[in-house]
């Protein structure tokens, strides 16, 4: 029997395969800060390791969601302040208007106009983006939901329904109604039932907050602009079974809405100056009832958008707070991870070192075997 150098070489190597894959393995292990690499090599740490590297991942992503909706809710939160204020200086505008008519000290034509400008600041506001998407287009993001004619009195509002090709528009005309009042008249009495339907439309989205077993805990991140407008929430709007109540309902908000308000002092304003200039005092009487009576409203609607502002604020809040708990439960994921898939850096240091003297030897070593003898020519 003869051993040649290339029979202790094909022995040889499998050690030196063995002390590199060795060298390999730690490297992995520092640079990705794990003990095992699969179940074998500890199946009750690796799979509590996996668990815990899905809660994190779902952390992750809730936390990474809550951003985008926490910016969108505070447009909407913002859309609603300005639009509170622009009913505000409007409800001025109203109280000049009446003191136009008694002193003549204002000029009560530009008043109408400006309340016009007013009214289309409103409609600017409820199409407002974010990210290229309306904040106030509930579940279509896409269509802008608003739009009004120039002289103030018909406001479309557009929507694409989850499923529908083409885009729904629904007018109201503010109509006159008799001694210098008016209000919203739908155009089309049956658009009624997607009014219902676009009203009804929920955003709730898990992001940590409330159960998804339970979808009405989820917290509602939708605010259309007729819910805005109105005052009437999705859950109030789903909740309301019989057609003609939510149709009473919705046009007695919808006229006390701040668009219909500021366009029926304007109107109110236009049909006393087309009376003429030397207007009689019974239409000056009718006119400051009219404006009272429209300021009165109006003083009420600034509570209902005061109670949109602080529901949104809320869920503002509400998401703030959970934002700060899921920080804290990555944190806490981290640690628990490290305590029970991690490795020790020191010790892994350590092991990578030896292991690659080990591999260094082994290649030394492999060099001297390299070499031939005559025994390696004979057959």
């Amino acid at each position: 029997m003869r051993v040649t150098n290339s029979a202790t070489y094909r022995t040889f190597s499998a050690s030196v395969n063995d002390a590199h894959s060795r060298l390999n393995k730690s490297l992995a292990k520092i640079s990705s800060g794990r003990a095992y690499e699969n179940a074998a090599e500890n199946p009750l740490a690796y799979y509590e390791g996996k668990k815990i590297d899905n809660q994190y991942l779902d952390t992750l992503s809730k936390n990474s969601l809550l951003t985008d909706i926490k910016n969108r809710l505070y447009q909407q939160e913002l859309g609603a302040r300005s639009i509170q204020k622009t009913l505000s200086d409007a409800k001025v505008q109203v109280e000049y208007a009446m003191t136009a008519t008694t002193g003549n000290s204002y000029d009560i034509q530009t008043i109408e106009q400006d309340l016009l400008q007013k009214q289309q600041s409103i409609v600017n506001d409820l199409n407002m983006q974010y990210q290229d998407l309306y904040i106030y287009g509930g579940n279509d993001i896409s269509t802008a939901p608003f739009s009004l004619s120039s002289d103030g009195k018909t406001l479309t509002f557009s929507h694409k329904f989850p499923g529908a090709d083409t885009v729904t528009e629904i007018k109201m005309t503010l109509t006159a109604q008799g001694d210098g009042y008016y209000a919203f008249e739908l155009e089309d009495p049956d658009s009624i039932d997607d009014l219902q339907r676009a009203m009804s439309e929920h955003g709730r989205v898990d992001v940590g907050y409330g159960s998804i077993d339970d979808k009405k805990t989820l917290l509602d991140t939708y605010t259309g602009g007729l819910n805005l407008l109105t005052g009437m929430t999705s859950d109030a709007v789903s909740a309301i079974t019989d057609i003609d109540d939510f149709e009473a309902q919705f046009m007695e908000s919808i006229n006390n809405s701040p668009i219909a308000l500021i366009g029926q002092a304007a109107l109110a304003i236009r049909d006393y100056i087309d009376a003429g200039a030397n207007n009689s005092e019974s239409a000056k009487a009718t006119l400051n009832d009219v404006l009272g009576t429209t300021m009165d409203t109006m003083a009420e609607t600034e509570h209902t958008l005061s109670a949109v502002y602080s529901d949104l604020g809320n869920k503002y809040s509400i998401l703030t707070d959970t934002a700060s708990r899921l920080d804290a439960m990555e944190d806490s994921l981290v640690e628990q991870y490290t305590d029970k898939l991690g490795a020790d850096p020191y010790q892994s240091i350590m092991e990578m070192y030896q292991n690659q003297s080990s591999y260094t030897a082994a290649l030394q070593v492999s060099s001297r075997l390299m070499s031939s003898s005559l025994f390696d020519f004979m057959r």
